[in-house]
């Protein structure tokens, strides 16, 4: 009977054995909190149970854009009942400046202010509300002095939070000077509010040692964790980061959380209480910093066939009153000044321009949109210029057209899958035959005028701060079987738990839920880098990848010793292990590796290879890998109001190997909508005093879904498996979708050129918001009517 049951038993672990997993690498598995977000049950920070005595922090911020502290009195502060600290600059016990890479960031103002919102006062109360009541109540006194709030008075100033930087191929001024064409412009191109739905917070808790544990909803643990250490004055090993998940960051959270972070750390350390700061959404938005605006100016020449013959732009970031990370974020829209195309014989300058404003900051793309944008626009003009089709300039200028394969950094563009992606996407979104039925309709329909553009996506993987390119994870494996994993990346929704599960998961040969993710912690995962740059599942899934690795091949090691078998007869498959004629279940491997005394923990470790950048020389590798896109969209403008409607948008988008075909096709949709925003709707505007007056969802407009293309296909270019050795073969996809958005802007403009026939690009600044459009419509008929009228005066007989 025992024999006839351990027949069947094999029998059905061979029976297992033979399915294979549906849970790992390639499969779309389930985001791991999807159920949690749509019940609600999904734990955030301001959700987690207060502690007792739990304090409540309020900033009161200046009200001035650039002024000198003269005196502050916090005495009325005291007179709410409720208050238990109110603190400024001089009471924090060590640094005082937060700045991430630079220096200028002070965790509260001393001596001047530098932007309306800068915190200056910061209170401690039992509630918010009393918080919020008594901070209104402190007497701060200034001195105005003068501000710098414009980027183009900044620039000419040369007002500057870092030096300028250079990329230089080629002579360009004699290319110019000799080309067949030549023609200048300039580009405003807008910032955007991140509007993560949960806004910045941060809860800590002092410890016995005087260290902190410090719940944050941060894409830096790291640094959270450097900083709090440095304003309390104690060493990194006092104070631990704890993040689960955060309600979107998007880059605002790779800086900006440091400030809730800290200023609750400095209150606990002074109180011994539990302290909790949660910004509402006014002063959230008043007080961090957003994407880049940036104003572009360019010189291009260009021959018949369009063909670039030499280049100059000039990218002026406004980087807001401190450095933040406006450093690498200027690089890298030098970067992606060329997008898809060789440039030739060119230069690109790079500024830093200094104004009162909030210290802008890390954004999907992290400047790379602000660069691509300023290319893309010079195809357009060069195309009305011409009198061509500006995807046939597009086509004619992209990298390996004669083996133009060089950037303007000197980095050969390798496996480029632009030309092959391009052709294939025309076809698939009909771009020939849909061109001219517009230019059919245009030409009947004098108000409604459809527009369509076709344009390409080349990103740069990898930081371009070369040391970031690192990443660590831990594992433990229970003796029942069960999985514990650990790694330095943040989850703000992206998926990134989920993908780097599944690499765990495709290692062992397990199903995912075997596997349990914790929250990102410090004291697990030591010295992480930013959750940033498009690189969370590339660093941190190769790290847990190589921590899988290592204790597979303990197990296996294990396993053949104690079978005493080759280690070729082991192999794992569907959470069993085959071993020669016999089966086990993944349990009871671990069960005897255990028995027999072998670690079942492991860390995992990666840096990415082949990465350097020589700043002096402005040469080197600074990607690891491009990943590549291609957008194709079609709107209808009302010439009359200048409003607009999305008809149709066909997406092709690389994603190497994918880890997850349905996160990755959500990734693409919702960078596309928010690239879209950008470049549409979402526009910054402030006072000339320097007040942010979009400070929240009625003057503030993001994308809803009344705002997406009323057809919108999708699809990720099969088996193209990244050629370079990353997680799988697989490329990131969290910005490079971003970029997709061009498209529309593009199309925007190509419906109002349809009033000039063609033959002249509208100035639409970015965002292309209706009214920006009416003035386009009306530059464009002015156009036409100024050329009739030249016309007929110079056919009138004298």
């Amino acid at each position: 009977m025992s024999d006839l049951l351990h027949k069947k038993s094999q029998d059905e672990l061979a029976a297992l054995f033979q399915k294979g997993i549906v849970t790992g690498v390639g499969r779309s598995v389930k985001h791991d909190s999807a159920t949690r977000h749509v019940t609600g049950e999904a734990q955030y920070i301001d959700d987690r149970l207060e502690f007792p005595n739990q304090l409540h922090v309020y900033a009161r911020v200046s009200d001035r854009a650039h002024a000198r502290i003269l005196r502050i009195d916090t005495t009325p502060c005291y007179g709410v009942p409720g208050v238990v600290r109110v603190i400024t600059a001089d009471d924090v016990p060590g640094q005082l400046d937060i700045g991430p890479v630079f220096k200028g960031d002070p965790l509260l103002a001393k001596d001047k202010v530098e932007f309306i919102g800068q915190p200056v006062v910061a209170v401690a109360a039992t509630t918010l509300d009393v918080a919020r009541q008594a901070a209104r109540l402190a007497v701060i006194e200034y001195e105005d002095l003068e501000p710098v709030l414009d980027v183009v008075e900044a620039l000419r100033k040369r007002h500057f939070v870092l030096d300028s930087h250079t990329h230089q191929r080629g002579n360009a001024v004699n290319a110019l000077n000799h080309a067949p064409h030549r023609l200048q412009g300039t580009l405003y191109i807008g910032g955007q509010e991140h509007f993560y739905l949960e806004t910045q917070i941060a809860s800590v808790m002092p410890t016995e040692d005087g260290g902190m544990i410090v719940y944050s909803s941060t894409q830096n643990p790291t640094e959270i964790q450097k900083l709090v250490a440095e304003v309390l004055g104690v060493p990194m090993n006092k104070v631990v980061i704890d993040m689960r998940r955060m309600g979107g960051g998007f880059g605002g959270k790779e800086t900006q959380a440091a400030s809730p972070a800290c200023l609750c750390a400095v209150i606990a350390h002074l109180t011994g209480q539990p302290t909790k700061m949660r910004l509402p959404r006014v002063e959230d938005m008043q007080m961090t910093g957003k994407r880049h605006p940036f104003y572009v100016e360019y010189d291009v020449g260009f021959d018949d066939d369009g063909r670039l013959h030499g280049i100059q732009i000039d990218l002026a970031g406004n980087c807001g009153y401190s450095p933040d990370l406006s450093g690498a974020i200027v690089d890298r829209a030098m970067f992606h000044a060329d997008n898809a195309y060789y440039l030739g014989d060119a230069v690109i300058h790079g500024h830093r321009c200094k104004t009162h404003t909030a210290s802008n900051t890390a954004y999907r793309g992290f400047g790379g949109p602000q660069g691509m944008l300023a290319i893309e626009e010079i195809m357009d003009r060069i195309a009305r210029t011409l009198g061509k089709d500006p995807l046939e300039i597009r086509k004619l200028n992209y990298y390996g057209q004669d083996a133009r394969n060089e950037t303007h950094y000197f980095q050969t563009v390798e496996h480029n899958l632009l030309a092959e992606m391009t052709a294939e996407l025309e076809a698939s979104a009909d771009y020939a035959q849909r061109r001219a039925e517009i230019r059919t309709f245009n030409a009947g329909s004098p108000v409604l005028k459809k527009g369509l553009a076709l344009t390409p996506v080349k990103f740069g993987i990898s930081f371009t701060s070369s040391f970031l390119n690192q990443a660590g994870a831990l594992i433990h494996i229970y003796t029942d079987g069960s999985i514990h994993l650990n790694h330095g990346g943040t989850e703000m929704g992206q998926g990134l738990n989920t993908k780097v599960a599944q690499i765990v998961a495709e290692v062992f040969q397990v199903d995912i839920d075997r596997i349990q993710i914790t929250a990102t912690n410090t004291g697990k995962v030591p010295n992480t880098s930013p959750t940033a740059a498009s690189s969370g599942a590339d660093l941190n899934g190769k790290a847990a990848q190589n921590a899988a690795l290592t204790l597979r091949q303990r197990l296996v090691d294990f396993a053949a010793r104690h079978f005493e078998v080759d280690t070729a007869a082991l192999e794992l498959r569907n959470g069993q292990v085959r071993i020669e004629d016999r089966y086990i279940s993944f349990e009871e491997l671990i069960t005897l590796a255990y028995i027999g005394q072998v670690s079942l923990s492991s860390t995992g470790f990666y840096s990415t290879p082949k990465i350097h950048y020589d700043r002096s020389q402005a040469r080197g590798r600074p990607f690891y890998y491009f990943a590549f896109g291609a957008a194709c969209s079609e709107v209808i403008v009302d010439t009359l109001t200048g409003e607009y409607k999305m008809l149709r948008s066909d997406i092709l988008h690389d994603v190497g190997a994918s880890l997850n075909p349905a996160i990755d096709i959500g990734q693409v949709e919702g960078g596309f909508i928010q690239g879209m925003g950008w470049l549409t709707m979402e526009e910054l505007v402030w006072s000339d005093q320097g007040k942010l007056l979009t400070s929240g969802p009625a003057s503030y407009k993001i994308p809803t879904v009344a705002d997406m293309p009323l057809d919108l296909r999708v699809t990720l270019v099969e088996n193209r498996k990244n050629p370079e050795d990353t997680v799988f073969h697989s490329k990131a996809v969290g910005e490079p979708p971003f970029m997709l958005g061009i498209s529309v802007w593009c199309a925007i403009k190509d419906a109002v050129a349809s009033l000039a026939d063609y033959r002249v690009q509208p100035d639409i600044d970015a965002p292309a918001t209706p009214e920006r459009v009416l003035w386009g419509v009306q530059q464009m008929r002015q156009g036409v009517a100024k050329k009739a009228a030249t016309v007929e005066t110079a056919s009138t007989p004298a």
